[in-house]
């Protein structure tokens, strides 16, 4: 007799999922366009953002639950954003550019931390 209901995986339902993205959305309080008010370019977050994404992924991370892409108003202009939980806002420092002295200032005070 053979079970026709089993799966290896099951799907959550969309009413499921939905939930999870507005908790999620709710819970994250970073935008990746704050960086621009540490002097990055809209490239070199965006450059951090898919390396921070890609660590996330590497390590088993629910991306759902740290990076969410939204549109966000700049400058009366709408923008490509990405909501990041506090988490994946220092992933992506951790990734930007290090020609940056905002950038290194940041990844120095957190090994600080780390160390002592």
């Amino acid at each position: 007799m053979e079970l026709l209901i089993y799966q290896n995986k099951y799907n959550k339902p969309d009413a499921i999922n939905n939930f999870l993205d507005f908790y999620y959305y709710i819970h994250l309080n970073h935008l990746a366009s704050d960086l621009l008010k540490k002097g990055l370019s809209p490239n070199q977050i965006s450059e951090a953002v898919l390396k921070a994404i890609k660590i996330g992924k590497s390590s088993g991370l629910e991306i759902q639950k740290h990076f969410i892409p939204v549109f966000t108003d700049k400058n009366k202009e709408i923008i490509n954003d990405c909501k990041l939980s506090k988490l994946a806002y220092g992933l992506v420092l951790l990734n930007a550019s290090p020609d940056l002295s905002s950038v290194g200032k940041w990844q120095i005070k957190l090994l600080k931390k780390y160390l002592d």
